[in-house]
Formats: structure tokens, sequence, C-alpha cells
């Protein structure tokens, strides 16, 4: 992986960066971030990666995978679905083939709103999700178990009356009690017509699942918010209700993926994926 400079301090690239981020904790954003090429991450938040890598040595691999399903997801919410709005909860730091761009490459007139609660990525996000002149780009900074407060100011943006793509992309992670999550979804999804769709990714113990452990229980042991693994049975569960596309809840590697040889399909990462339809 082509990443950050290692040497020198412990400052990102951006010299404009909000001074009251802390750089003595690692956020799981930056981790994410280093982990994708970025360079919006500190020295801890290296630390944090590579550790973490040595006990999941294809991490890097996920995290891509993680990414991929974010385009070809998009790709079809805008082609074939339709979709014109976009509501992306945990945002993270901005990088390449964010939503709004994959999007608007497609459909220049959609609406994307960006939801985060990281002081960083909120800047960020002001600085680079910019938008075409026919759609539309916003960030709310607001935490995932507040739907309520979300759906209030997306509506700002977004027609609620009309479908919207709730994107929730390695966040419900971070809802470890499962109640508060079905129920943060049932709330965004109660908000929305029929046509709308859920695309959920979610670190999973389905592949490699000791180890996958072992790299959730450092990372809540360094101080990062806490999050959890669920399995895939716990992850179709949050598309009860819904119309569950193919191929099911599966590798992010796998959704979809663009392979010329059937018979060899990519090597199943340790994040799972879904996408679903509001009948």
């Amino acid at each position: 992986m082509e990443g950050p400079d290692v040497t020198g301090d412990s400052t990102p690239q951006d010299p404009t960066r909000p001074q009251h981020v802390d750089s003595s904790v690692p956020h799981t954003a930056r981790v994410w971030n280093y982990w994708l090429g970025g360079k919006d991450n500190y020295i801890v938040d290296r630390k944090l990666g590579d550790q973490i890598q040595e006990v999941i040595p294809d991490i890097v691999a996920s995290a891509r995978a993680d990414r991929g399903f974010l385009g070809r997801a998009v790709r079809h919410l805008a082609g074939e679905a339709g979709i014109r709005q976009f509501l992306d909860l945990g945002t993270g730091l901005p990088t390449a083939g964010n939503t709004h761009e994959v999007a608007q490459a497609i459909a220049p007139d959609a609406r994307i709103v960006y939801v985060d609660n990281d002081p960083l990525v909120l800047r960020h996000a002001q600085a680079l999700l910019t938008s075409t002149p026919e759609g539309a780009t916003d960030y709310i900074e607001a935490d995932v178990r507040d739907p309520g407060l979300i759906l209030e100011q997306a509506a700002a943006t977004l027609d609620l009356g009309e479908p919207v793509a709730i994107m929730m992309l390695g966040i419900l992670n971070f809802v470890t009690d499962d109640t508060q999550a079905h129920q943060v979804v049932g709330r965004l999804l109660e908000a929305v017509p029929s046509g709308s769709h859920l695309a959920i990714a979610h670190p999973t113990g389905e592949v490699n699942g000791e180890a996958a452990q072992q790299a959730v229980d450092m990372s809540n042991d360094a101080g990062v918010a806490p999050m959890c693994l669920r399995s895939r049975a716990e992850l179709e569960r949050f598309f009860d209700g819904l119309e569950l596309l193919e191929p099911g809840v599966v590798s992010c590697s796998q959704w979809r993926a663009d392979v010329r040889d059937v018979d060899r399909p990519p090597t199943p990462v340790y994040q799972f994926c879904g996408l679903g339809r509001k009948p």
C-alpha cells in the first residue's frame, strides 16, 4: 500500500486541520484512511493500523473491498435503480470514489447528504465534498444514534417523500447494542418511501473469526470508539421487510464482483455487505 510518510511528526498533510482534533488517541476514520493510502492520519493511527495488519494481514484488501462495494452499489442505485438521493452515514475521511462522485457521474442531478461526527471529517468534507451544478452535496455533523436529528437536518437537502438510498458502510458496527442498532435502521427506513434502498457493510467473524475478534479487541483497547462484529445471519436481520438484492449478504469482495472467471470468485474478506429495497 502506498501510504503516508511515517517519518517526521504526526501531523496530517492538511495544514488547515481543526486544532481541537486529539492526535494522541487513534481514530477509526484516520486508521481507515491510512489503510486506503491516504495522508490524513497521525502516527498513532498508523501504529494501530500496522498492529491490526499484523493480526489480519489482508486488512488493506478488506478496506479496499469495502470501497469497491460502495462504488458498485452506488452505480447500481444511480443507474439501474434510478435513485437520485443518498444519505451516507459514517462518511469517513473523503478519498477517491466518494458517493457523490460516483452518483453524479451517472446522474449529475443527484443529491447527497453525508453524516459523521468527527471534527476532522467535518473540515475535510466542507473542503472536498463538492457537487455538480445540477445536484447538491451537504454534510451533517451528527451521531448515527440520533436518527431523528439526522432526518430533520437531511430534509433541508433531500426530499424524503422521494426514494432515498441509505448508505451505512462501516457505521453500524459502532452501535454495539443490537436493539439500538435495529431501532436506528428502523427509524431511518420508516422516514423514506417505497423504492428507497438500504446498503450496509459491516465487519464480521465469518472470515478468520479469531483474528477478526482479536483485531476488534485491539482497536477497542486502543481507545477508539467501541465496535463489534456481527454474523451473516445478524446482518441479514437488518434487511427484514426489505427485498434483499442478489447475491444477498456476502463478502464485500464478492458482491457483484466483475470477474472474468466465474469459477474462481474473489477471496472473501472480513467485511460483509448487502443491499435491500423497500417495497
